[in-house]
Formats: C-alpha cells, sequence, structure tokens
C-alpha cells in the first residue's frame, strides 16, 4: 500500500483512480494530488463564452463582406471594436445563469456523473443554437440588411407561415446536419472542460464573489447600455454591423417596436410635420403654436354649452362590422344592438387600426395612428400620455378602464393607471357574483354588472356632481367561445357565431340595466370594437376584416343619424368630445369627423409591420426595406382624382410624425 501511495497520481491502479478510494486517498495525502482550483469549476460557463463571443466575430466578419466601405475602413474597425463589447455582453447575459447555478450547487452534487452528463448535453444543445443563430443571422440581413429587429420578433408569432416559407427556400436539412457536425467536434474540448472541471470544490467566500459578478455584472449592464448607444455613423449598414443579433432581438422583444426611420419609406421630418399641419388644420380653430413647425397641439372649440354628461366607451372584443345586421348581416346575430342602431348616431364606415386588442385600446385612449412593431400600450415609457381619459380627468370626471380578464395581461392595468385611468379589472368581482368564466376572464355580463356597481358608487360618493368616463373592454367573443347556458339559442362553445350573440345579449342586459338607474339619462354610451375577427386574407392588410361597428347612444341627447364617411379608429376620441362641445387643447392626430372638410377623410390599418392608409379609393401600404405600394380600395365605389406619388407622401407623413411624436414625447400629457 506504501508504494502505491507514494507512486504518481498518473500510477495509480484504475481502481482506485475512478472509484471513492482515490478520494479518500487525495484526502489523506493532498501533497501528493493537489485538488483543483476552486476556478476550475467555472471553467466551462468562461469556455461557453469565449465561444459564444468567437462566433459572433465571425458571424460580423462574413457580414462586413456584405457592407461597401466606401474605403473608410477606419470605421469599419469602429464597428468591430463596438460590436466585440456587445458580442461580450451578449456572451454575459448567455453564462450568467449558468454560472449562477454552478455557485449556488453543493460540492456533493457538483460531483455527480449524470449531472455533469447534463452539462455535456446543455453544451452540445447551445453552441448548435449560437451556430445556428449566426446562420440565420446571415439569411435576414439578406432579407433587411440589418441585424434582428421586431420583424424577427414577429415571427415568432407566425411561426407556421415562416418556418413553411423558409424550408420552402432553403436547404434547411443540409444547413442542419452541416451546423449538427460543426457543433459535435466544436463541443469536445468544452465538454472534456466541463467534465474535468465541474467537480471542483467551491468554498463560501468563492460562491459570494461568484454570485455577486454573475448577477450583479448583468444588472449594472441592463441599466447603462442599450441598443442605441452603437447609433454613432451615418449609414445604417455600419450602425447595425456593430451590433450584435441576439442583444438586437432581447431589445427588440423589450422595446416593442420597429425603428420606422430606418426600415421605412420617409421624406424630411420637416416636410412631414407640415404635411400634417395642413391635414390637421380644417378641423380645429387653430394651432396652439402657429408658428412652430414642431407642435401639432391644436385648439377645439365647441359649437355651443358643454355637455356635461357621463360617458361609457365600451369596445367588444373582435365585433367586427360584417357580424351585424345593420352592415349587412342576415344571421340574426345581433338582434339588440341593431334595435339600438335605430336610435343612435351610426358610424357605417370606420375602420380599426390593428387586429390586436391593445392595437384598439391604443387607437381609442390616445388617438394615434398604429407605429410599426407593439402597441403603445405594450412599450417601456408609455405613461402620461395625452389620452381620452387625461381629457375627462381635467375636467373632474371619474375615469375608469374595466377589464373582464386579470388586467397584468398585455400590460393593460399598468397602462391605463399610468394614464389617468382608475384600472378595475376580474379580481374586483366576488366569487358568487361570477356566472362564468374562462381563460380570458368573467362572462360579460358579469363584467357589466362590475360596471353599473362603480358607475353608481362613483356617481353617489360625489353626491351626483361628478360625472363618469368608464372604457369598459369586454372578453366573452373570444374563443373557446364559451360564456353561460341559457342566454341564446346557440350552445356554448360550438363556434364564434354564438360568442358574438352572446356578446350582443350580455350588451343589451346592460343597456336594460342602466336603464333602471338615475344617472342613464346623462350618459351618452359609444358601442364600437377593439378590432374585426380576424385579419387573414389574400393580402397583407384585407381591409374588408378591418371595418368595426360605431353607434353613439344617449336617447335624451344624441339623434338617430348615418353617417357614410370614411373614418379612423383614432378619431372615435376627438368626434366624441365634439358632441359633448368641449373646448380643450388636443395632441390627438385623430380628428372629428364633423369638423372635417370633406374629401380629407383618410383611415389607418395596420398589422405588426405593413402600414396601411386608406384615402381617395385607394389603399397605400408602407413595408420595411422602405417599399410603397398603392393599390385601389375594394371597399371604396371609385377612385379619387389624387396622383399616387400625393397619397404616398401623406402616408408617409403621418406615420413618420406619429413615429416621431411618440418616440420624442410629443404626445405626452403636459399636466405631469
Amino acid at each position: 500500500m506504501e508504494s502505491i501511495i507514494c507512486a504518481p497520481p498518473f500510477d495509480l491502479p484504475h481502481a482506485l483512480r475512478t472509484s471513492p478510494a482515490r478520494q479518500r486517498l487525495i484526502h489523506m495525502h493532498p501533497h501528493l494530488h493537489p485538488a483543483p482550483r476552486a476556478a476550475n469549476r467555472f471553467a466551462l460557463p468562461l469556455q461557453l463564452g469565449l465561444a459564444a463571443v468567437a462566433i459572433a466575430t465571425l458571424t460580423r466578419i462574413a457580414l462586413a463582406f456584405r457592407v461597401d466601405s466606401g474605403g473608410h475602413t477606419d470605421e469599419v474597425l469602429r464597428a468591430f471594436v463596438i460590436g466585440l463589447g456587445y458580442d461580450l455582453i451578449a456572451a454575459l447575459f448567455i453564462v450568467a445563469p449558468f454560472a449562477v447555478w454552478l455557485a449556488l450547487l453543493p460540492n456533493r452534487p457538483a460531483a455527480w456523473r449524470w449531472l455533469r452528463a447534463l452539462y455535456a448535453l446543455g453544451t452540445v444543445f447551445l453552441l448548435f443554437a449560437l451556430l445556428l443563430t449566426a446562420v440565420s443571422e446571415w439569411v435576414f440581413w439578406d432579407e433587411f440588411g440589418s441585424r434582428f429587429n421586431f420583424i424577427a420578433v414577429d415571427y415568432l408569432i407566425y411561426t407556421q407561415e415562416v418556418l413553411g416559407n423558409i424550408w420552402q427556400s432553403y436547404p434547411v436539412g443540409k444547413i442542419l446536419a452541416l451546423l449538427a457536425v460543426i457543433t459535435l467536434l466544436a463541443a469536445i474540448p468544452l465538454v472534456r472542460a466541463g467534465w474535468r472541471h465541474g467537480a471542483a470544490p467551491l468554498g463560501w467566500q468563492g460562491r459570494m464573489l461568484a454570485l455577486i459578478v454573475s448577477i450583479g455584472l448583468p444588472v449594472v449592464v441592463f441599466y447603462t447600455v442599450s441598443a442605441d448607444n452603437k447609433q454613432i455613423f451615418a449609414r445604417d449598414d455600419l450602425n447595425e454591423l456593430a451590433g450584435n443579433g441576439l442583444y438586437e432581438f432581447a431589445a427588440a422583444a423589450r422595446n416593442n417596436e420597429m425603428d420606422y426611420l430606418r426600415l421605412y419609406a420617409r421624406i424630411a421630418d420637416r416636410e412631414a410635420f407640415a404635411l400634417v399641419r395642413q391635414q390637421m388644420a380644417g378641423s380645429v380653430d387653430g394651432f396652439r403654436a402657429p408658428g412652430s413647425e414642431w407642435d401639432l397641439a391644436r385648439i377645439v372649440q365647441g359649437r355651443g354649452p358643454e355637455r356635461r354628461l357621463n360617458v361609457v366607451l365600451v369596445s367588444e372584443e373582435s365585433l367586427g362590422a360584417e357580424f351585424l345586421g345593420s352592415w349587412g348581416n342576415s344571421r340574426g346575430l345581433t338582434p339588440r344592438l341593431d334595435a339600438l342602431a335605430k336610435e343612435s348616431l351610426v358610424f357605417a364606415n370606420v375602420f380599426a387600426t390593428g387586429n390586436r386588442t391593445v392595437r384598439g385600446l391604443e387607437a381609442l385612449s390616445i388617438a394615434l395612428p398604429p407605429t410599426p412593431g407593439q402597441s403603445v400600450v405594450k412599450r417601456p415609457h408609455n405613461e402620461h400620455l395625452f389620452t381620452l381619459g387625461s381629457v375627462f380627468e381635467d375636467r373632474d370626471y371619474d375615469t375608469l378602464f374595466l377589464y373582464g380578464g386579470y388586467g397584468y395581461f398585455d400590460n393593460m392595468n399598468a397602462y391605463f393607471a399610468g394614464n389617468d385611468y382608475r384600472a378595475v379589472d376580474r379580481t374586483a368581482i366576488a366569487k358568487d357574483k361570477i356566472h362564468y368564466e374562462n381563460i380570458w376572464g368573467v362572462a360579460d355580463e358579469d363584467l357589466f354588472d362590475l360596471a353599473i356597481d362603480e358607475i353608481g358608487k362613483s356617481i353617489a360618493a360625489a353626491n351626483g356632481k361628478r360625472p363618469v368616463f368608464a372604457h369598459i373592454m369586454t372578453t366573452s367573443n373570444h374563443r373557446p367561445y364559451t360564456y353561460p347556458e341559457g342566454r341564446i339559442d346557440i350552445p356554448s362553445g360550438t363556434g364564434r357565431d354564438g360568442a358574438v350573440k352572446y356578446a350582443d345579449w350580455a350588451l343589451g342586459h346592460f343597456i336594460d340595466e342602466a336603464r333602471k338607474q338615475p344617472w342613464f339619462k346623462d350618459t351618452l354610451f359609444v358601442l364600437t370594437a377593439d378590432h374585426g375577427a380576424n385579419a387573414r386574407g389574400t393580402r397583407d392588410i384585407p381591409i374588408e376584416k378591418y371595418r368595426i361597428p360605431l353607434l353613439i347612444y344617449a336617447p335624451a341627447h344624441i339623434k338617430p343619424q348615418k353617417v357614410e364617411r370614411l373614418m379612423s379608429q383614432i378619431d372615435i376620441a376627438p368626434t366624441l368630445l365634439g358632441l359633448l362641445n368641449f373646448n380643450y387643447v388636443t395632441k390627438f392626430f385623430g380628428q372629428d369627423v364633423f369638423r372635417q372638410p370633406p374629401g380629407t377623410e383618410r383611415a389607418f390599418v395596420a398589422n405588426y409591420q405593413t402600414l396601411g392608409y386608406l384615402r381617395d379609393g385607394r389603399l397605400v401600404t408602407l413595408s420595411p426595406k422602405r417599399q410603397t405600394r398603392v393599390e385601389d380600395n375594394p371597399m371604396a365605389g371609385a377612385r379619387g382624382q389624387l396622383d399616387e406619388e400625393t397619397l404616398v407622401r401623406e402616408a408617409i407623413a403621418w406615420y413618420q410624425t406619429a413615429f416621431l411624436s411618440f418616440r420624442t414625447g410629443l404626445n405626452r400629457d403636459e399636466d405631469h
């Protein structure tokens, strides 16, 4: 035994080298076989981080061949230096969770073979993912001339279509096989390092240091570095070259927007603002700053005594105009709304700005054309905006937003609470008052009962001296199309028709209950939709799916009438305020349709990346890569006299100005 102990470590019998006996011998004679250093436990994440940086650098080298340096090699080198910084940041966020796990892992489990085998599998998977990301960046650059942006984020929503397109356009099988071979070859040294050093013991001092670095450094970087820090070059391709695809993807997902100025057709900012001011001028009483080129704030004076009425705005989930008998449907799905239409001010030609609830809420609250990417409701820095709620709040209204689901979904509660609304959701409804609920929320009738209670309590608390503005967002007209039994003649869960008919029944129930309240006679009901039922079609923007109903019902104050003029969802707020004869300074992009000069009507329709402009019997679309297109509007009777160049410039001006207004804070509420 003595000879065995005195022999060099590599002469130990195999049984001692691979068994617990070896560990006991090393513990008894540490001077003969020094223990691995504690830092060795982090060898694998450190090497993975270096591999991530290496792959990102090789990607940048490849992309550099697609950038015309124009002889300015010094700028290309600067882009590489800046890019290395972003590569290191991306690598930090990749390895930090792994480092935290290793720092918290006790020494005994760290030596478990199955756990180290799991590290090996994770290493292979991560390397493959990094290589696949590099190839994807090449393909994305080929298509859009940029790193990943919100278009890439958007692709995650349309997975089936995107994957099908990629599979048909590229030899995907061969590419994946090649990447698999490269991954296995590159993973061998990393797996060996992880297996050899993953069991290294770690004391509490080393654990604390590792946790401080792997948690603290990412936090510092998150709050001090942004994707905008690389925007130092005059050319977009160099700014893009300086980025890192994974970092840009994460930044796009967090910011929820696409950079209009870089991706879409544009004109000079001064010209864009001038065109928009010119088109806004006809529906207001003047600009707040007539001599300013950039201030879009306008003065609106009421056409009579102010009507200090309660206002209830109901945005029905997915209730496209095609479901209503008043808009030509013959299946009898909306008997209550059709009856109300005969007693209401009806707008027959209104178009939603998008095909998601948050896009409709954006249009109804801030009256802004849909900027590319995600709705403002879900973006950072979306508080203290000039909203419909802020106009009512300035007149001492109690402003409410009521939602039938959980308001944290889609950031609704946070958005409305940050913009002069009091947000109320399903959590305010007692369990014994809920007739039915599904994944999306409570049945519409329960939400409407909550609204009756909240409005009544608010008015009673102020002894009837403080009116209420309540925006109600329903949920029942949504897959899985379920609702309480016995309300209508279509069984619950059988399809969209039943959900539409139940939504109509619940809205009729709401009006019936409201008629019993003392505040009913002095209340104006605005009934519309957040968007249509779907936006699938043969075109990027199938505009027939974007038309929504709009009824304004107040028997004691509003005469029945039908308005056929083209109207955008963003025009609802200013038109409503015009009916109330409010005097105010507006920052809305929407306009009061009753004050808009004939022939200037327009509407905005969009999806995540294609922006549409309806005007003069045609549809202008703006797409990434600065593409524009003009086609006939299939829902218009005939095209007008404006030339295509004029229409395209108008569309660009509206969308470019809307983007800049939110980006620079021009549409913020100045009272905050």
